[in-house]
């Protein structure tokens, strides 16, 4: 519902701004655009009204403020993972909520809506336990987690969705819940995979790893190495132990300063490694890619908050669209379709095109079963592109190989929200969608890459 709506967007709003005070927002308000500002700035919020959560009330005054009145209602914490923009209704944005609390006996954090990776693992980390994070620690914890979250420790320990013991959730009725295995089990098994079509997220709890240092960071290559890295790289893979997490990156690098002079306006090629085990090992399972000759090489035994330096993400914002495709093999004639749509010569203009390797602990159904699934895919392929890059044609090219599917943390961006049903086996699919029409029969939460089958858009 947009503001072309017959009633008043904010009928009743000296109400919510009784409730709410200074944290209710509206067009022309101070801090107006420092709230709709996120990470990726390829899509622009146009909200009726912002409401700047500072704990957990505000977000169900909110919801119920919005329940009654048939309003929509967007969620963002960091922007990292938009994909319909806000437009009309009420964007609650949550990363002044940023708590976090760990248990160091029970090897548990709990956190709040708006805390991001980077706090997690600093707080965790002089216990001697690191989070299943992402790739990025400047990502939110929540919405990460809720697309099952597919970090760099993910062959040893599986996703980040597979260990979460609870999560405090506002439904479309304004009723918080708690969803657990014993409360709510249908809504946690939703809400672990099936992203934010479900409710508003105040809290949640997960486990946390026994992991205070480990073997990892990046070997460039130079895009000459190109072909020899990705042929190496993908057959080196078949051999591994779960206690190594990797993937293989070809770079488009802007020639800017801030980028090392040997990749700065560059097509390179990056193997990222986390290995969890002695580095004499590590050493040993590296020579093979060590022997290709990198012209960077920085990977070395490090402490768990320098995990960011494994895949080095952007950390400033940016327009960009992420798309991705699940492959069940790849082989030969795999690699050299990749080079040609996406390596060094080819024209394409996507930022990063990535191939993660899968299996060992992402491939094991977990203990509470949840909505994250494709686990016998053997990697992933995904593309960062500006919003009127070529990603298309690239995941395309590599359709024979793949599953049909995608993962739904790496569907970003404009248009994003069409792809949904791609992320989800058809069966899964179906619950997901006989769940929104459960918990959310108004669509609410449309702004979330949502569940169909819910067509009928409130006018």
């Amino acid at each position: 519902m947009g503001r072309a709506a017959g009633a008043p967007q904010t009928r009743g709003m000296t109400s919510l701004k009784r409730l709410l005070g200074d944290q209710l927002l509206s067009p022309g308000h101070r801090g107006w655009d420092s709230e709709l500002a996120g990470f990726n700035t390829a899509a622009v919020h146009r909200p009726d009204l912002v409401v700047a959560a500072e704990h957990a009330d505000h977000i169900a005054t909110t919801v119920r403020y919005a329940a009654e009145r048939g309003l929509p209602v967007g969620v963002q914490a960091t922007g990292h993972g938009i994909s319909v923009p806000v437009d009309g209704g009420i964007l609650l944005t949550t990363g002044r909520l940023r708590g976090v609390d760990i248990d160091p006996e029970a090897r548990t954090a709990r956190v709040e809506a708006g805390a991001r990776w980077n706090q997690v693992i600093a707080a965790a980390a002089p216990y001697g336990l690191a989070p299943l994070n992402g790739s990025s620690p400047l990502v939110g914890v929540v919405g990460y987690t809720l697309g099952g979250g597919l970090g760099p420790m993910a062959r040893q320990f599986g996703y980040a969705a597979d260990h979460v013991r609870w999560i405090d959730v506002v439904t479309a009725d304004g009723v918080p819940r708690r969803a657990s295995v014993d409360e709510e089990p249908d809504l946690f098994w939703a809400m672990r995979g099936g992203k934010g079509n479900f409710g508003v997220v105040m809290a949640m709890e997960f486990g946390l790893m026994p992991v205070r240092t480990f073997y990892g960071g990046g070997l460039f290559f130079a895009a000459e190495s190109a072909e020899a890295v990705l042929d190496t790289w993908w057959r080196w893979t078949a051999e591994l132990p779960e206690s190594m997490t990797t993937s293989l990156a070809l770079l488009r690098l802007p020639d800017l300063p801030t980028v090392p002079a040997p990749l700065r306006g560059r097509v390179s090629a990056h193997v990222r490694i986390t290995f969890l085990g002695v580095p004499a090992d590590g050493d040993r399972l590296l020579a093979p890619l060590r022997g290709l000759g990198p012209i960077i090489d920085t990977v070395a035994e490090r402490p768990y908050p320098e995990i960011g330096e494994v895949h080095q993400d952007p950390v400033d914002p940016m327009p960009l669209q992420e798309r991705s495709i699940l492959l069940d093999s790849f082989d030969v004639h795999a690699a050299k379709t990749l080079l040609e749509v996406a390596g060094p010569g080819s024209g394409c203009s996507a930022y990063i095109v990535e191939l993660r390797h899968l299996g060992g602990a992402v491939a094991r159904l977990p203990e509470v079963p949840s909505a994250t699934g494709h686990r016998d895919t053997a990697f992933t392929l995904a593309t960062i592109a500006p919003p009127d890059g070529m990603s298309a044609s690239v995941l395309a090219a590599l359709g024979p190989w793949g599953s049909g599917r995608a993962y739904i943390n790496f569907l970003n961006g404009p248009g994003a929200e069409k792809q949904t049903a791609r992320a989800f086996a058809p069966a899964v699919y179906q619950r997901l969608a006989e769940l929104k029409r459960r918990y959310d029969p108004a669509n609410l939460f449309r702004f979330n890459q949502n569940i169909p089958p819910i067509d009928s858009r409130p006018s």
